[in-house]
């Protein structure tokens, strides 16, 4: 019997892990709601909110029906994966677990602890599947020699590297495994969290899951044809349509970013070819930048000086985190977009490019607090891109120019008519 491992690739297209596994007569999926990422963290945080949570709680969802139309058994289990799975392994009798090769902190010490804990003559198989250019395929073999200035990474990637084709989705197995399967999706209330109503102002009113993810690139790219506008447009900040919204679909594995790569190449063939559709691979290639970041740099990425090992006089006071969180700064264009974060879960590029360096730069918080409170709260939390871009923004990271943001120039060139402020502190006075 062969398992798959559903982690942070939750999705039956362009999955290897999935693809694999099939290729072998008996297959089963597991996919664990770690208690851990609903406590709260160092910083006094819950790791998870209730926005993420159930796009996360609709995803598997979504991931369930398309397994079983493979009729593939999804388990679902809330539990700790190196108590859980040890035991499932064993009662099952499965010889290889197939899953997403992760490399952070936390991920390696569940994936070794379940290593530990489970049957000697298991093969667990990992495959980068996370990335736009593979390790493999990039020209930086040594992870160590990685350029610490993004525009030289992306320059050699762009010349000497490709994008692999996708994998196809498994064929639909013969029969059902004849296994009882009573697992259920827990709910928020089960993990800890409070259910909630979409605020109608969010720019982000869309579910969670794959066939959501491609029906959003459906929208974006081919009913509407925003991806040719995509770069000229993706500064805004109110709307859906500003820019692809693909991010959360991304940081879950709901769609791979060579899914999304392939489809931008033949909107180009199909449409046009521009700026605009290039800028967004521009960004995809971004968010590899981050993953190697983590890979080059470890544990370094979590710690106070980042990888730079700049060693500022950071702060940590409740009196500034209080306002910053609730948006009752003295700057109205941090307080909306905090705001906006608050309800809803999501933000602009912009407004994260801002209010981190207000934080950072101007209130010379301790950024790791900034972090922690993103991971908690983004619909679209990435480990790699979440704490990758609040180094960037503090100064210890991947900005050779340490830049520090003019808050009321920003907000003049991007929120000139005052609309985003207005729509998110009407029920105050600015």
């Amino acid at each position: 019997m062969n398992l798959v491992w559903f982690r942070n690739d939750l999705r039956i297209n362009d999955n290897n892990s999935l693809h694999k596994a099939c290729q072998q007569d008996n297959v089963m999926a597991v996919y664990c709601f770690d208690p851990r990422h609903y406590e709260i963290g160092e910083f006094g945080f819950k790791k998870t909110q209730n926005f993420r949570a159930k796009f996360l709680i609709e995803t598997i969802t979504a991931l369930k029906a398309s397994l079983n139309e493979l009729n593939i058994p999804l388990f679902i289990f809330h539990g700790k994966p190196e108590k859980v799975l040890p035991k499932f392994i064993e009662t099952h009798d499965i010889t290889t677990v197939y899953l997403q090769k992760e490399w952070t902190t936390e991920e390696t010490y569940v994936l070794n602890a379940t290593k530990r804990n489970s049957p000697k003559t298991v093969v667990f198989e990992e495959v980068y599947d996370q990335f736009l250019f593979h390790p493999d395929d990039i020209p930086f073999p040594d992870f160590q020699k990685l350029p610490e200035v993004f525009t030289n990474f992306r320059k050699k990637c762009e010349k000497y590297s490709t994008v692999r084709d996708c994998s196809k989705i498994p064929l639909k197995r013969d029969q059902r495994n004849l296994i009882s399967n009573d697992t259920h999706i827990p709910s928020l209330k089960d993990l800890g969290l409070s259910d909630f109503q979409k605020d109608s102002r969010t720019a982000f009113p869309f579910k969670g899951g794959e066939k959501e993810a491609l029906k959003r690139v459906q929208d974006y790219f081919w009913q509407t044809k925003k991806l040719s506008f995509y770069k000229r447009t993706r500064n805004g900040l109110v709307g859906m349509d500003y820019s692809s919204k693909l991010a959360p679909w991304l940081a879950n594995g709901s769609i791979s970013p060579r899914t999304v790569y392939w489809e931008v190449k033949r909107f180009e063939k199909e449409i046009v070819k521009n700026q605009d559709t290039y800028w967004l691979v521009f960004e995809l290639l971004w968010r590899d930048y981050f993953k190697y970041v983590s890979l080059k740099h470890g544990g370094n990425i979590f710690k106070i000086h980042g990888i730079l090992g700049k060693k500022y006089q950071w702060k940590n006071t409740s009196e500034e985190l209080e306002k910053w969180i609730t948006g009752t700064t003295p700057e109205p264009f941090i307080n909306a977009n905090m705001k906006e974060l608050e309800r809803t879960g999501w933000m602009s590029n912009r407004g994260r490019q801002n209010v981190a360096s207000y934080w950072a730069k101007e209130l010379n918080q301790d950024w790791r607090i900034g972090a922690a409170y993103f991971e908690s709260m983004l619909l679209d939390y990435d480990v790699h891109s979440n704490w990758g871009n609040w180094m960037y923004n503090s100064g210890v990271g991947n900005d050779p120019r340490d830049r520090k943001f003019n808050i009321q120039l920003q907000a003049q060139r991007y929120d000139g008519s005052g609309k985003f402020q207005k729509l998110w502190l009407q029920d105050t006075l600015f």
